[in-house]
């Protein structure tokens, strides 16, 4: 089963119904959520007599089958179900069980290759994986090559994208809660399968979390209109 995910929003809402604690048993804690909870005086517990959440430990959740109320990345209508899938040679191995892992929970995948382990050029398929987020083809992107990094600075390069390289769950959650991320790119010759395939759950099940993110991502969006 999937872990519940607590975002700022539940927090938030416990706080206006006049809750003093909040009870995360079981459940992922999102950095935000944390955050927020500390100011508004919410105890965050596990079960009734716990003393609070202590740190997540990474674990590799079950994909949660896409819904209609799966939430869009900001600024777009595509549902969040749609997952376009790209990497190079060093990451079509994740890659391809990335796909498999998300096929099985009945996710709709676009897979743009590679598909062998010929040496090719990680920017190609960064850029066909951001431009297939961009086009609204896809809600999110997922690249994978060595380290993810040079992934991640060419999907950036695509307007629409906000592409984030995420190492673990807690960066997942983040680059989402926080900063409305649509393109994941990934490390394959540094990540473990099961670290991978958590990360990649964590991401699609984390929303935006708006209100005082939305300002903030709004500039970065300003930023490709700049030129």
């Amino acid at each position: 089963m999937s872990k519940r995910l607590v975002t700022e929003r539940e927090v938030r809402r416990a706080a206006r119904e006049g809750k003093n604690a909040l009870d995360v048993s079981e459940a992922v804690v999102t950095p935000g959520a944390r955050d927020v909870a500390g100011a508004l005086g919410v105890e965050l517990k596990r079960g009734a007599g716990g003393r609070g959440a202590p740190p997540e430990k990474q674990s590799t959740p079950s994909p949660a089958a896409p819904s209609d109320r799966s939430p869009a990345s900001p600024g777009t209508s595509t549902p969040l179900s749609a997952i376009a899938l790209g990497a190079d040679h060093g990451g079509v191995a994740m890659k391809n069980a990335i796909a498999e892992h998300l096929r099985a929970a009945g996710y709709p995948v676009t897979d743009l290759g590679t598909n062998s382990s010929d040496a090719v050029d990680y920017p190609d398929f960064a850029v066909a994986v951001a431009r297939a987020v961009a086009g609204k083809k896809a809600a999110v992107g997922i690249m994978v090559d060595g380290a993810g990094i040079g992934s991640c600075m060419a999907g950036n390069k695509v307007p629409g994208v906000r592409a984030a390289m995420c190492h673990d769950v807690t960066t997942a959650a983040n680059a989402r809660e926080h900063n409305g991320a649509n393109m994941l790119t990934l490390g394959g010759g540094l990540l473990g399968m099961r670290l991978a395939l958590a990360i990649v759950d964590t991401f699609l099940a984390t929303p935006f979390g708006g209100g005082r993110h939305a300002k903030r991502v709004e500039k970065i969006d300003a930023l490709d209109r700049r030129g």
